[in-house]
């Protein structure tokens, strides 16, 4: 195994034994130098035992393919345990025959906590951690609350821990704005995984600017339309709900912005809270006419168009219209349908980021049939109307672009959401050539093998400097391109200058970091450490504190829509911790099924989604789960308004709410209820 002279370099007090963050740019090797360590550690220590973490499910099977199994197969068993692998469940004796394990952090974090003996196993069991994108490990995030448990461990000297390796392009600033704050940021990264030093080249930078070399940047901007028939259609129907609501706080111009997006989804929990149905229901239409802005804004007006359209066609298979607030929002689009339809084909008022992105493209395909690009995009939707744009045009066609989607695996109800399967084989198509185009959100910015790129667009994205980095490294190839599209003096423009200040403010910050005496570096460290586990546990005091302020039978769900009231607290059961489900039979009379079994993309241990379930006024409420044979419905607390004796309000998530929910016992449950088995076997 060959490594440059920088990755000897960075790699160094890790084969010491040191814990260390290697800081690399995207492309410069760190996997490679990752696998050195682990193949060391392997020869050197005795009944070593390797686990590389990752954030991201693909990237399991793309570090088991593409570096662990090919060389160290020979000497080493490896083993590669996702989402949608079902021996994921005998993770302890995956552990215990393997000599290198890679995961999702999740799967590792549930295996520490988890009570199964065919699951639970120790941090002790491991003797190196590799940390995959390690700038993920702060706040709540997986990768923290794994090393909590890590560092409370060392505080209390609770076993022999694991060596710590942590890989990441871009450690981020953390929001700061001043050079004292990003220093703070950094300090904290490298306390939460107990770094000895953060490592990047500094006696071979020369050798790394030659293998890493950065894209050439360009500001592509456009200015507006001149006219914007159909936007302003859009504006004066949203106009004539809130006549119709009788609302005067609202501005015009914030049509169409993440700032009226906020305002109406408080009205739509104003609504909610209040049993005002006109109210709740006004604010979801407005938010639906704003969504639409908001694509209408990144692609084609067709795309706004059939965004609305969609939603009004399946609004009335919904709703019963019986009440008049339904029937006048329904009644206000179909009047104006027509209307928006003709606007939307009206050409010569077109996106005019769509014309630059056309010459973009143009530039880097009709010259080269080898060429490759990735345009990132924020949504789902945008990808999809992109991709559904650029197959369309003909003059792609002829150039050979051949593009595809690429987004996120996690379902959702707003979207389609692609497989893991499906994800692996776009890129592995991209890979080919098959593919040499693909549009695709945040998911294609980290980690991904994906070839050496012409050609990088970020299409009117605001994200932060750690985005903006990884992105960027994506185009590798030989005097390749980043492109920024953006409207002339829009947000995102002044979001990405000041992504390049972060940057270089970044920089700074850890090699200050860097530079400090190791004791005073140390004593940091030990202090920073000490009051985050501090923290931690006064966290969790409050947190319990909080979830226990009531009893369960005080507490009373109703419908978000109707307002019905449908369940009580002392209802709901957990099934691993993680489903909330509705174990009342009588339940069911409150509720339909409205869709045939959901497929998440993945197999579950134990149990098997059944369909979509709503209530009987049209609001979704979950699913089925079809746990051990039993059909439990499975409810999302977003969709409810939960009343205490003190409070009257909506969750975004069961974790925050303020009652306990005891976990399921399956089988005094069957037991009680024997009905339920013999009639889903039936």
């Amino acid at each position: 195994m060959e490594l440059h002279d920088y990755q000897w370099e960075v790699i160094g007090p890790a084969l010491e034994g040191k814990n260390i963050i290697i800081w690399l740019p995207t492309g410069a090797g760190k996997t490679r130098a990752a696998l050195y360590v682990a193949m060391r550690h392997l020869e050197m220590k005795r009944n070593a035992k390797v686990c590389l973490m990752v954030n991201k499910v693909h990237l399991v099977d793309q570090h088991f393919s593409n570096e662990f199994h090919p060389h160290l197969k020979d000497k080493y068993k490896v083993v590669a345990i996702s989402g949608d692998t079902e021996h994921k469940c005998f993770f302890a004796e995956l552990v215990q025959n393997n000599d290198v394990i890679i995961c999702t952090a999740q799967i590792l974090q549930n295996a520490l906590s988890s009570s199964s003996e065919e699951i639970h196993v120790e941090l002790t069991d491991f003797t190196l951690l590799i940390i995959d994108e390690c700038h993920h490990t702060h706040k709540d995030g997986v990768y923290n609350k794994l090393m909590e448990g890590y560092l409370e461990r060392k505080i209390t000297q609770k076993g022999k821990l694991p060596q710590i390796l942590g890989l990441t392009a871009s450690p981020g600033t953390g929001r700061a704005t001043s050079f004292e704050k990003a220093e703070e940021h950094i300090l904290q990264i490298c306390a939460n995984l107990d770094t000895w030093r953060i490592m990047s080249a500094e006696v071979h930078r020369e050798d790394l600017e030659a293998k890493a070399k950065q894209p050439n940047k360009q500001y592509d901007l456009v200015t507006e339309r001149p006219r914007d028939p159909f936007g302003d259609k859009l504006k004066e129907l949203m106009k004539t709900i809130h006549e119709y609501l009788r609302t005067t706080d609202f501005c015009e111009s914030d049509f169409g912005t993440q700032l009226y997006e906020q305002k109406v989804v408080e009205l739509e929990k104003e609504g909610a809270v209040e049993a005002n149905r006109m109210k709740r229901t006004c604010a979801l239409h407005l938010r639906k006419y704003n969504d639409s802005l908001l694509v209408h804004d990144t692609v084609r007006m067709m795309d706004a168009y059939e965004l609305l359209d969609d939603y009004y066609q399946q609004e009335k298979v919904i709703r019963k219209q019986n009440d008049p607030t339904d029937a006048f929002l329904i009644q206000l689009f179909d009047g104006n349908r027509a209307r928006l339809l003709e606007l939307a084909q009206d050409v010569r008022f077109e996106n005019p980021k769509l014309r630059k992105l056309e010459e973009i493209l143009r530039d880097q395909f009709q010259f080269s049939s080898g060429s490759r690009g990735i345009i990132f995009t924020r949504t789902r939707q945008s990808t999809h109307s992109l991709h559904n744009w650029i197959s369309s045009k003909h003059s792609f066609q002829i150039m050979g672009v051949k593009t595809a989607p690429l987004t996120g695996a996690g379902y959702s109800n707003q979207s389609k959401h692609m497989t893991q399967n499906e994800q692996r084989e776009t890129i592995e198509m991209f890979r080919k050539g098959q593919l040499n185009l693909l549009i695709s959100t945040s998911v294609a910015e980290e980690g991904l093998d994906i070839p050496q790129c012409n050609i990088v667009v970020r299409y009117g994205l605001m994200t932060n400097e750690i985005s903006m980095v990884q992105a960027r490294g994506r185009a590798r190839h030989e005097d390749s391109c980043y492109s920024f599209l953006a409207k002339i003096g829009g947000k995102e423009i002044r979001r990405e200058e000041t992504n390049e200040t972060l940057e270089g403010l970044m920089k700074r910050a850890i090699e200050a970091v860097q530079r400090m005496p190791e004791q005073e570096y140390q004593k940091k460290i030990k202090e920073l450490q000490e009051e985050s586990v501090i923290a931690r546990k006064v966290k969790q005091a409050k947190r319990d504190q909080k979830r226990n302020t009531f009893y369960p039978e005080q507490v009373r769900f109703y419908c978000r829509c109707c307002s019905q009231a449908v369940a009580h607290g002392d209802d709901f059961r957990t099934i691993e911790g993680t489903h909330y489900v509705n174990i009342n039979s009588d339940f069911r009379i409150y509720y339909e099924v409205c869709s045939p079994p959901l497929d998440f993309g993945k197999k579950m241990v134990d149990w098997t989604p059944g369909g979509k379930i709503r209530c009987l006024c049209g609001q979704d409420w979950g699913f089925e789960m079809i746990y051990k044979h039993v059909n439990f419905p499975a409810i999302s607390v977003k969709n409810f308004v939960v009343e205490t004796p003190e409070i009257k309000r909506p969750y975004a998530r069961w974790k925050d709410v303020p009652f306990p929910v005891d976990e399921l016992n399956y089988v005094q449950h069957v037991r009680i209820h024997p009905e339920l088995l013999v009639h889903f076997e039936d």
